[in-house]
C-alpha cells in the first residue's frame, strides 16, 4: 500500500469534471460516463491517458510513498490536517494545457514563489512518514537517466523532482507521438477552455492511496489550507 500528498481541487470543481471527463476516470469515487471529446471518443483515449488515469487528476507535491514502519494511515492524516491548518493558501494560479517532455498536462501560466515554498515544505513535513525506497523502487525511476541532482533527491527524498526541479503540473496523458500530439493538443485546448478562464485557487491539500501496486489511486482524505498569514505570520 502506498500514499500521496497531493493537491486537487474539490470534486465539484469545473476543471475537476473535465479532467475526469477526458480520463475516463474519478479519484473521488464517482462513476464517469464514456463520451468523445475532440473527436476522440473513450475507447481511443484510453491507450493515451492510461498511467494519469490510474494516478488520477492531481498534482505531485509528496510522492507516492510507503509508510514508515513506525507510521499509519491515521497518523498520516491527522499531520495532513495539522499541516493544513498552519499554511495559508497559495494565490490563485491561471493554468494552461501545456506539453512537458512529450506529455500534456496543466501548468501555471506565470511562477508562483508561494506555490514552491508550499511543494517544499510538504516534501519536507512528511518526509518522516516515507520508507526508505528498495532497490526495486529506484530502478523504476530510471536513474540513468536523472541528472546527478535528481539522482541525489531521489535517494534522499524518495522523488527526484523536489526543490529546485519541482514543476507543478496536473498530467493528462501519456508521451505521444508529434502526429498524436497534435490531435490530443487541441482536444484537451477546447475541452479545458472555458473551465481555465478563471484563475484555480490552490487551497487544499490531499491523501491519495494506492492499495496495491498498479492499482488505482482514490482520494481518501481532503484537508483546507487555512492559516491567516495577517494574524499567524510564519
Amino acid at each position: 500500500m502506498r500514499y500521496a500528498v497531493y493537491f486537487t481541487p474539490p470534486s465539484s470543481h469545473e476543471v475537476v469534471r473535465r479532467a475526469e471527463s477526458w480520463l475516463g476516470r474519478s479519484v473521488f469515487g464517482r462513476v464517469v460516463a464514456p463520451a468523445p471529446i475532440g473527436g476522440l471518443s473513450a475507447d481511443a483515449r484510453a491507450p493515451l491517458v492510461r498511467a494519469p488515469a490510474r494516478y488520477g487528476f492531481h498534482a505531485t507535491l509528496k510522492a507516492p510513498f510507503k509508510l514508515a514502519e513506525q507510521a499509519r494511515e491515521a497518523d498520516l492524516i491527522a499531520g495532513v490536517d495539522a499541516f493544513a491548518a498552519g499554511h495559508a493558501p497559495v494565490p490563485a494560479l491561471r493554468l494552461e494545457v501545456s506539453r512537458l517532455g512529450g506529455f500534456f498536462a496543466l501548468t501555471p501560466a506565470a511562477p508562483s514563489p508561494e506555490l514552491q515554498a508550499l511543494a517544499d515544505a510538504v516534501v519536507h513535513r512528511f518526509e518522516p512518514f516515507r520508507a526508505p525506497l528498495t532497490e526495486a523502487d529506484i530502478a523504476r525511476r530510471n536513474p540513468d537517466a536523472l541528472s546527478p541532482r535528481q539522482r541525489a533527491y531521489l535517494t534522499d527524498w524518495g522523488y527526484p523532482f523536489v526543490f529546485e526541479e519541482f514543476r507543478f503540473h496536473m498530467t493528462l496523458s501519456e508521451r505521444l507521438s508529434d502526429p498524436e500530439a497534435s490531435t490530443v493538443g487541441s482536444a484537451l485546448r477546447a475541452h479545458f477552455k472555458e473551465a481555465l478562464a478563471a484563475p484555480l485557487p490552490i487551497d487544499r491539500i490531499a491523501v491519495y492511496r494506492e492499495t496495491a501496486r498498479g492499482a488505482p489511486f482514490t482520494c481518501i482524505h481532503e484537508a483546507a489550507l487555512v492559516r491567516d498569514a495577517a494574524t499567524h505570520p510564519a
